[in-house]
């Protein structure tokens, strides 16, 4: 859908998202997945939350890193799926300038959240097991309220100059969003005027992100490898090697691809829509998906807690089934 622009002074105030648009006629068949994969996410997190929070033994700085991953993921899933599935389902796929600006606020925003909390888990670990004597004295609530006012003005004062960037501009041509939300690049690639701080404010994003937590991420991985591998003997080398592995492969999907949806435009890469709009889906929705198993049911101490909670209610069930039986045969 295009609007005509009546002049250089006309700027659209409304947006219209075509993220699939060679699969327009199966746009009803796509909110399948896309559903599926959001209650999966809910479940799954909401469940991990629930666990952490109930075993008194999980109440430990790694656990609450990992229930807090869960609560972003829910979050920054929650800030599009919802309304991408309007669009498909109901055509509701109309937004304000407003609305845009400030879904695309907290995309980002709770993207970027994740990418630190991924950090801060990766040096926690790396504390624990290359320096397990100083573990209490360098992981203790004064570390976690500077990684808190760290998180929040790196995050807000990056993606708050990103929004005000692209909120400045003129969109006196097309209004149609290529795209399945409010991403940056795809409503600053509709703009009439010079984008030229907003490539750059969008470089910046992939160098304070990706440039800095990346590297350290890989440095914490690789020394615990080191550590463990010298120790471990062989089984518990291979189950190392096979945890750090799985969790380096799923942050790499999370920057590789959120960095290449992110640059496409700067970098004037050819992508083709409905695969650009399908990559910046997945690196949000894949990693909300298997992270609950990845730091969750891959984790003794988590399973082991939910399978108590779990027996605990069976037994609760079962206690509450029987006993009214019970009282009926004594009367009796």
């Amino acid at each position: 859908m295009l609007e005509a622009s009546p002049g250089r002074n006309f700027s659209h105030s409304s947006f219209v998202f075509r993220g699939f648009p060679e699969l327009q006629k199966y746009r009803r068949l796509l909110a399948l997945p896309f559903s599926v994969s959001y209650l999966v996410v809910l479940l799954g997190n909401c469940v991990l939350v629930y666990v952490i929070r109930r075993v008194e033994s999980l109440h430990s700085p790694m656990f609450l890193l990992v229930c807090m991953l869960c609560v972003v993921d829910v979050l920054v899933v929650t800030a599009i799926i919802p309304n991408m599935l309007l669009g498909l389902l109901f055509d509701w796929d109309q937004i304000s300038l407003a609305g845009c600006l400030t879904q695309m606020f907290f995309t980002h925003f709770l993207s970027s959240l994740e990418s630190t909390l991924l950090l801060a888990m990766a040096l926690d670990r790396y504390v624990a097991i290359c320096r397990p004597l100083r573990y209490a004295e360098i992981v203790n609530s004064s570390m976690f309220v500077k990684l808190l006012l760290f998180t929040l003005v790196r995050s807000c004062s990056i993606m708050a100059t990103l929004v005000g960037l692209a909120g400045s501009l003129w969109f006196c041509g097309s209004n149609t969003i290529r795209h399945g939300y409010c991403d940056h690049m795809a409503l600053v690639s509709l703009a009439c005027d010079s984008t030229e701080k907003n490539s750059a404010a969008g470089l910046a994003v992939i160098i304070c992100f990706v440039g800095v937590d990346i590297p350290l991420i890989f440095f914490s991985y690789m020394k615990i490898l080191s550590v463990v591998l010298r120790a471990a003997d062989g089984e518990d080398r291979w189950k190392a090697f096979h945890t750090c592995g799985t969790h380096l492969m799923v942050m790499m999907c999370f920057y590789l691809v959120g960095s290449v949806t992110f640059l496409s435009h700067n970098l004037n890469i050819s992508i083709p829509t409905d695969a650009n709009t399908f990559m910046g889906l997945m690196y949000i929705l894949f990693p909300a998906t298997v992270n609950p198993v990845i730091y969750g049911m891959r984790t003794k101490e988590i399973r082991n807690g939910f399978f108590r909670i779990f027996k605990v209610r069976v037994k609760k069930a079962m206690t509450m089934k029987v006993s009214p039986a019970g009282k009926g045969q004594t009367n009796f």
